[in-house]
């Protein structure tokens, strides 16, 4: 046994190990397909990846963006993808029922609500969760995901405190709050292999130059989050009827693929969620794998109206034609290229 073995066993850190054999709670060893190959890219530089099974990933924008319903699509995605998984969904905003959870396709027996009024209760009650499952043996655990909706919406007790005694004070110690809360939990999470995804909102910042968004909380969630992605939003329409959001995407901070990273993906409102194809055809156009020819894409020999291929994509989409687009995601979406 050499010294730097010898300080590991001393240490009695369970996660210290030699980088050449692994580093806990660092390595990203697995993502969570979030159901949209575009979306996958922008976060994690392929389109087979998507949020890391083991950080923090943020959801910021503003009202009414689709924050919620972009979250609940990732969580069908993970649920489809792990049967024997489960989520934990801390809720600050009452806006979750059961109707709207199951005409989402999500199996409602495998997602428990938490709801959560302050950044203490939340705080607590995700560590409890993470340090139960870790007290359970390593290969008897279930894949398992957080989400919080929403930060933002989150108060203090100090504040809660004020309002019942009429205090009209501003709480200045919810952003250390937030800070603690996710200094705890996000080593946590990462030892425990559990993703996370928290939903933010954004604000105009006044007297800028240029227009500029920010999120808010402080720099906690800054810090913590792994992935920040801004959302905004344009509607969708079948006829006359509003069926979903076409959402634009830009990577704020981003450890896995090229931060300032943009792209747009759809978001129906009901059971289909996020579009799995959105967004590739623009991909493939721009580096090759598809040629427009009028207001058609040309592909399998024949020019083909894009409506008509993203109503067929496994016709399209062939295993060729997505090893060509993941070459032309890496290009555009990884570090180093």
């Amino acid at each position: 046994m050499g010294f730097l073995d010898s300080v590991i066993k001393d240490s009695g850190n369970e996660f210290a190990s030699i980088v050449s054999d692994g580093v806990a709670a660092g390595d990203v060893t697995s993502f969570v397909d979030t159901g949209s190959y575009i979306f996958n890219a922008v976060v994690s530089g392929s389109l087979f990846g998507g949020i890391p099974s083991n950080k923090v990933t943020a959801l910021a924008g503003e009202s009414s963006t689709g924050k919620t319903f972009f979250a609940l699509s990732v969580v069908r995605s993970f649920l489809n993808n792990n049967p024997n998984g489960g989520v934990i969904y801390f809720e600050s905003e009452s806006a979750i029922s059961k109707d709207m959870i199951e005409s989402r396709g999500i199996d409602s027996k495998r997602m428990v609500i938490f709801p959560v009024a302050t950044i203490e209760e939340f705080r607590t009650q995700a560590t409890r969760i993470v340090d139960k499952y870790m007290k359970e043996p390593k290969g008897e655990r279930q894949p398992m995901m957080f989400v919080l909706d929403s930060l933002g919406m989150l108060s203090t007790s100090k504040e809660m405190q004020d309002i019942a005694d009429d205090k009209q004070v501003r709480d200045m110690t919810k952003s250390q709050l937030i800070k603690g809360a996710f200094r705890v939990l996000t080593l946590k999470l990462g030892q425990a292999n559990i993703p996370m995804i928290v939903t933010n909102h954004t604000y105009d910042v006044i007297g800028s130059y240029v227009p500029t968004k920010e999120m808010g909380g402080g720099s906690g969630l800054k810090y913590a989050a792994s992935t920040i992605i801004y959302l905004s939003k344009s509607k969708e329409k079948e006829g006359t009827d509003l069926v979903g959001n076409i959402i634009k995407c830009e990577a704020k901070k981003s450890r896995l693929s090229k931060e300032g990273s943009k792209v747009a993906t759809r978001l129906y409102f009901d059971e289909r969620g996020l579009d799995q194809y959105y967004g590739l055809l623009e991909l493939g156009e721009k580096y090759g794998v598809f040629k427009r020819v009028g207001n058609r894409i040309a592909i399998g020999g024949s020019n083909v109206y894009p409506k008509s291929i993203l109503a067929s994509p496994d016709k399209y989409f062939t295993e060729e034609v997505m090893a060509k687009l993941e070459e032309a995601a890496k290009t555009e979406f990884s570090y180093g290229n």
